[in-house]
């Protein structure tokens, strides 16, 4: 049997696993398909997406447009003739041109168990609003926002101390795996579609700056899902003294607490105590605007911060 041609699309780190798979198994990924070169890191130097960097190493045809449904770019991509596309983590919803263009489809691997959590933050909200369970889901691509077919789902327990980035980690390998194993069915003409129920679906929209910003009125559990649903990027945060201090590690009590929310209390070995709504959140790894990362205990040996001062 001859293996479809394949042209990948992707942009981020979790989209690697996935085309690498595809490759490590000599399916011929004929082309890759990625956004433009953006402004990266606190320096904000223009550097290429993951995906880029793997597929020069690769030595994979590679495609940078601005916009899917620019007409060049769409005759590019018809000139690929893919039999199959495979997208993971892209950034971009492909316009029907393309959906309709390769005999066996577009499929995509999405970090969620659709139809729960569709759009473009997945892993971070699963956290935010603790969740149990996830998974991955691959589907059959269609016009709309990650509600096509399922084609096949995979689940797994949500750590209850896991971060957005290990579970992103763990979750991209996973789909890697159920991308490859689709794509043999489909090969083979053995896959199922199973129609999502719209009327179970739930959003994860793409996160702002402010979905970060921690209100310690809020009740301890949920303050340290926050912290997990964005660490270690793009962090939730409070202000001390004017500043933005990030907090990458955290973890909640219930117990009485007859302190003003956002008031620091002396640290201990398990963390710097600040008061929530119903408890206290042990702050244990943070990053001070303009200094590194670092455990609470060195930030506090360089930081006058005293018990009573206020967080927020």
């Amino acid at each position: 049997m001859t293996q479809p041609r394949i042209v990948f699309l992707g942009t981020p780190e979790f989209a690697v696993p996935s085309l690498e798979i595809l490759v490590r198994n000599r399916y011929p990924v004929v082309g890759v398909v990625t956004q433009p070169d953006r402004p990266r890191g606190r320096g904000k130097q223009t550097a290429p997406p993951p995906v880029k960097a793997f597929a020069e190493a690769q030595g994979l045809a590679l495609l940078q447009p601005e916009r899917v449904k620019d007409p060049a770019f769409l005759e590019a991509f018809r000139n690929l003739a893919p039999d199959l596309v495979a997208v993971a983590a892209f950034g971009q919803l492909l316009p029907k041109e393309m959906l309709g263009l390769p005999p066996l489809g577009c499929i995509n691997v999405h970090p969620s168990l659709l139809p729960k959590y569709r759009g473009a933050a997945p892993l971070n909200w699963t956290i935010i609003q603790g969740e149990t369970r996830t998974g991955v889901t691959i589907m059959r691509m269609d016009e709309g926002m990650d509600s096509g077919d399922i084609l096949m789902q995979e689940e797994t327990p949500v750590g209850p101390g896991e971060t957005f980035g290990e579970l992103h980690d763990r979750l991209a390998q996973m789909g890697a795996e159920l991308l490859l194993k689709t794509v043999r069915m489909v090969e083979e003409g053995t896959v199922r579609r199973t129609p999502q129920d719209h009327g179970a679906a739930t959003f994860a929209p793409r996160l702002k700056k402010e979905d970060g910003r921690i209100d310690w009125s809020r009740g301890a559990a949920e303050i340290v899902r926050r912290v997990r649903g964005l660490s270690p990027s793009p962090c939730a945060y409070t202000l001390l003294q004017g500043k933005t201090l990030r907090i990458f590690s955290a973890a909640g009590r219930a117990v009485p607490s007859d302190r003003v929310p956002g008031t620091v209390g002396a640290a201990t070995a398990e963390g710097l105590p600040v008061a929530a709504g119903d408890g206290v959140v042990l702050l244990r790894e943070v990053q001070m605007e303009g200094r590194k990362r670092m455990p609470v205990g060195d930030f506090l040996r360089g930081c006058r911060l005293q018990p009573g001062d206020r967080l927020g």
